[in-house]
């Protein structure tokens, strides 16, 4: 009888500790993958950042270009150098959408000063920088894409159970810096002929 006993409390012991183990190897692979979910954001966030100081670097040829033909406009110039340099001193993901938004409106104005003047629209250096801009732009469209979409996997992962127990044992939050629409972008442009 004795022996049956310490056999059972043996049996409870190893279910014990093979239950412990489970639970232990389930919060380590969970907190594994949370880590490499959390660095492929930031990865993708550096991706954002690379296309965004490319486009900074060619604000300032695009402005100087338009400045030689439309030297009264110093409100959409200025605005440009206020946006650019907001974007430039953002430190932190929110910050940089935030600036980001505001030069894309800045820039939208630059280009739209175009329409006023005709030797502007045919000049060469004025077209070639316009063309690099808009492959900036659709470089920054790609990676936005696969920022918000890296970032709402590692949310996901870290929201669903058991995940959010281990995240919230471990110090994971969910980051909520997506990239949206600015609030311009959902009106119709006016076009005249």
């Amino acid at each position: 009888m004795m022996r049956r006993g310490l056999w059972i409390a043996i049996g409870v012991v190893v279910v014990l500790f093979l239950v412990v183990l489970m639970i232990f190897g389930s919060y380590v692979s969970a907190k594994n993958q949370m880590v490499a979910k959390q660095e492929a954001v930031h990865a993708q966030w550096s991706q954002v950042d690379v296309v965004l100081q490319r486009r900074a670097d060619l604000i300032p040829n695009l402005v100087n270009t338009v400045k030689g033909y439309a030297t009264h406009e110093e409100k959409v110039f200025a605005d440009i150098a206020n946006a650019r340099a907001g974007l430039l001193n953002a430190h932190d993901p929110a910050g940089k959408i935030q600036a980001n938004g505001q030069l894309d409106g800045a820039i939208g104005r630059l280009l739209a000063l175009s329409e006023n003047y005709p030797n502007l629209k045919a000049d060469q250096n004025f077209l070639s920088l316009q063309d690099q801009l808009e492959g900036s732009e659709n470089r920054i469209a790609v990676e936005r894409r696969r920022y918000n979409d890296t970032l709402r996997d590692y949310n996901t992962f870290i929201r669903q159970f058991p995940n959010s127990i281990w995240a919230g044992m471990a110090g994971f939050q969910p980051d909520n810096a997506y990239f949206e629409a600015s609030a311009g972008s959902r009106e119709a442009p006016v076009v005249k002929f």
